[in-house]
């Protein structure tokens, strides 16, 4: 018989990466009109918490610029689409320049063909 490789385990919270990935799925960059997590702008998560207390989420993130004019209303809607998944208690959006965000390595291939980048 077969040895099962051990899954990795759920965070203590209850909340996973799934559920932070698909929240965030919906959340559009309004200039591009793609998907934050096609675009590649959602760099990580770290989930931390207990059953009890609830999961304290970050999600680390960047922007298709720094100079974004869209950036805090992006990070809010970040916000609010985490806020929303059940357990969660507390949320904060880490906003990074490292790397720097280029879609030609970062976006999805359904992004690129949107953007026209072949």
């Amino acid at each position: 018989m077969a040895e099962k490789t051990p899954r990795p385990a759920a965070p203590p919270s209850g909340v996973n990466f799934k559920q932070v990935g698909e929240a965030l799925q919906p959340v559009f960059d309004p200039e591009i009109r793609v998907s934050i997590v096609d675009l590649g702008l959602v760099y990580g998560a770290e989930i931390k918490g207990s059953e009890q207390d609830g999961a304290s989420v970050v999600v680390r993130m960047s922007l298709t610029s720094p100079a974004c004019p869209y950036g805090p209303m992006l990070l809010a809607m970040v916000h609010g689409a985490v806020a929303k998944i059940p357990g969660v208690r507390d949320v904060d959006v880490d906003l990074s320049f490292e790397p720097p965000w280029d879609p030609r390595v970062m976006a999805s291939e359904e992004a690129k063909d949107q953007m026209g980048i072949y």
